[in-house]
């Protein structure tokens, strides 16, 4: 009995190593989601720009990329190049601008510019929270029925674009 009891570490030290070992080969920008297969929640929030509110119907009729952002975020920086060009380029993104304040999303985005057709601002977090938001930048792909298909975190950069989201997204475009 004396020498099982010896062996208890042994095998929960054997179980941590095997845990944490696991742990090396994740990859952040594969963090999954429960809302794959699912419709955008619900929500109506005021723009970033402007008085109006935006609600998750105004999301709805071609697809899209949902991008999280926030001045803070120093990847939101770089990224921010990426999708403008895709703006220009026709590629349908909303913004939603997580736990921020406005006025420095309302500068940021003259400094930058803006890619966004619609801007949500999002200053409690409620709706990043109701997406399963870990930080920014975040970026969900909608269906034109607004039906999360795929979500990735992370800087979006060219070949992320073209490797990754563009495939997904102009398939989406087809349907």
């Amino acid at each position: 009995m004396k020498r099982l009891v010896l062996l208890v570490p042994l095998v929960a030290f054997l179980l941590l190593t095997l845990f944490l070992y696991r742990g090396l080969f994740l990859k952040p920008e594969e963090l999954p989601s429960a809302l794959i297969g699912k419709p955008i929640p619900a929500f109506s929030l005021p723009a970033v720009e402007g008085q109006s509110l935006i609600t998750d119907k105004d999301l709805l009729g071609r697809p899209a990329l949902l991008n999280v952002w926030a001045t803070w975020c120093v990847a939101c920086r770089v990224e921010h190049p990426v999708l403008n060009r895709l703006a220009a380029q026709g590629v349908l993104i909303y913004g939603v601008n997580y736990k921020d304040d406005n006025a420095m999303a309302r500068q940021w985005l003259a400094d930058f510019l803006n890619p966004y057709r619609l801007n949500i601002q999002d200053a409690e977090g409620r709706l990043g929270f109701d997406l399963g938001v870990y930080g920014a930048p975040e970026t969900f792909l909608l269906d034109k029925n607004g039906i999360i298909r795929h979500k990735f975190v992370g800087v979006i950069t060219d070949q992320v674009w073209r490797e990754q989201l563009a495939p997904l997204y102009q398939e989406l475009q087809g349907e």
